[in-house]
């Protein structure tokens, strides 16, 4: 059993997330930010800790983060707001990632998107613009820390029914997964120490989730 700390718990990957950890045995916290969501996370079999990580200093993040095994970033402002979305997506996340390493939790799970990177050539004026370079600020923050961490970078997220297979690439085929198999490969990940220092790019595919994970060199 592992005690996994999800950050952004009620989001629609977090919550599936939550129930696939606590299913399986995990003793899981979800941190959320509006406390009218705890039913929901608690019905994951997740413990539900309000906090809003957009303010919380590093030791404050420190803190809640303590005792666990493995951190998983899942938040996000959403859009819309270039200013939160820094603030959130870049500097939120990359607290965590310094309050994770205080906190003595090494692993380290970043929800990221497929094809971010530093030269992601998203042009200003695009309305994506903001969260490529907060994803990118972010991504490239962990990179340098000494934590065990793993970036997942699914492509465009549906609500359908999760098929369970997955294409593991920079470039797959197929334009989208469901968040449903997201949810699987980040609990996958978590489970293989072979995915630490790897950024690993999917969408839909036809390779079970396990035996994907498992090819990885």
């Amino acid at each position: 059993m592992a005690r996994i700390v999800i950050i952004g718990g009620h989001g629609k990957v977090g919550l599936r997330l939550a129930a696939v950890l606590a299913g399986r045995g995990d003793e899981v916290t979800s941190i959320i930010r509006n406390p009218d969501h705890r039913d929901d996370v608690a019905a994951t079999g997740a413990t539900p800790v309000v906090a809003d990580v957009e303010h919380l200093t590093t030791d404050e993040l420190a803190a809640r983060l303590t005792g666990h095994d493995a951190v998983v970033w899942s938040a996000g402002a959403g859009g819309g707001d270039p200013a939160r979305t820094r603030a959130v997506d870049q500097d939120a996340a990359i607290r965590s990632m310094d309050a994770a390493g205080a906190a003595g939790v090494d692993r380290y799970v970043m929800v990221s998107y497929l094809g971010a990177r530093e030269d992601h050539g998203i042009p200003t004026d695009n309305g994506f613009f903001p969260y490529a370079e907060a994803k990118a600020a972010a991504d490239a923050h962990l990179k340098r820390t000494d934590l065990a961490w793993t970036i997942v970078g699914p492509g465009r997220l549906t609500t359908d029914p999760g098929t369970g297979r997955i294409e593991v690439s920079d470039a797959p085929a197929s334009d989208h997964v469901s968040r449903d198999d997201v949810a699987q490969v980040i609990a996958g990940v978590l489970a293989r120490e072979r995915t630490i220092g790897r950024v690993i790019g999917f969408n839909d595919g036809d390779t079970p989730i396990a035996e994907a994970l498992d090819s990885l060199a």
